[in-house]
């Protein structure tokens, strides 16, 4: 069990780490194009035709994100000014999401699709599961554990869609001269920073998942 939350805590706190490290280096590395990361997103998105597709400065570290409502690239402030590998690969992976939007890449409708009761399950499964833990009623237990187990799909499903939109974002980079050869590298080891974010997170949620499963075994077994 001791062993059990230490990885709960570390390996999160590896992840975070990586990707913030890996950042900063490069970061303080410039693409060989000159560009900007807003002026990445812009080039990548008209080779596209996505000229519906805006980019946006958004407040805080490392909140780039696309948005599917508003059909929106955003760039944290140093990712759409500055003219980083960093920025570049990260404006090029947002734009990765917008490009899986307009071909309407399957686990990326799952996903979307998951949204309600993922929000759901992250918001009611733990009442559920710490009364059907306290009141010792496994019927409960089990009933927060679906709950739960929408949010871990979530999560699992979220990985290949960011592990696609970083294989995109390195075919555009590369394909549209963004990067040079000897650029690909760095550019790669900041996408993979990022995905093992999310390879930590969907790595905890199942682990707490099987957990709770085993006390619900457990339960059940003493009833």
């Amino acid at each position: 069990m001791l062993i059990y939350f230490i990885l709960l805590i570390l390996v999160p706190l590896y992840a975070q780490f990586k990707v913030k490290s890996t950042y900063k280096k490069y970061s303080k590395v410039e693409n060989s194009s000159g560009r900007t990361g807003a002026g990445v997103a812009r080039a990548i998105l008209d080779s596209h035709g996505l000229y519906n597709v805006n980019v946006e400065e958004t407040r805080g570290f490392l909140s780039d994100h696309y948005d599917p409502r508003s059909k929106t690239v955003r760039l944290s402030s140093g990712n759409y000014h500055g003219y980083s590998i960093a920025g570049a690969a990260i404006a090029a992976h947002e734009v990765g999401h917008a490009i899986q939007d307009q071909q309407r890449y399957t686990f990326l409708r799952f996903r979307h699709a998951l949204v309600p009761v993922a929000n759901l399950g992250s918001n009611f499964s733990w009442m559920l599961i710490l009364a059907g833990i306290l009141a010792n009623m496994s019927g409960l237990l089990l009933l927060g554990i679906a709950f739960m187990a929408f949010a871990v799909l979530f999560q699992i499903i979220t990985l290949p869609v960011e592990f696609n939109a970083s294989n995109r974002a390195m075919d555009e980079v590369v394909s549209l001269g963004i990067i040079r050869n000897d650029e690909e590298r760095e550019t790669r080891k900041v996408l993979n920073a990022a995905a093992l974010t999310y390879v930590a997170a969907a790595a905890v949620a199942v682990l707490e998942l099987v957990r709770l499963v085993l006390i619900y075994t457990g339960m059940t077994r003493n009833d």
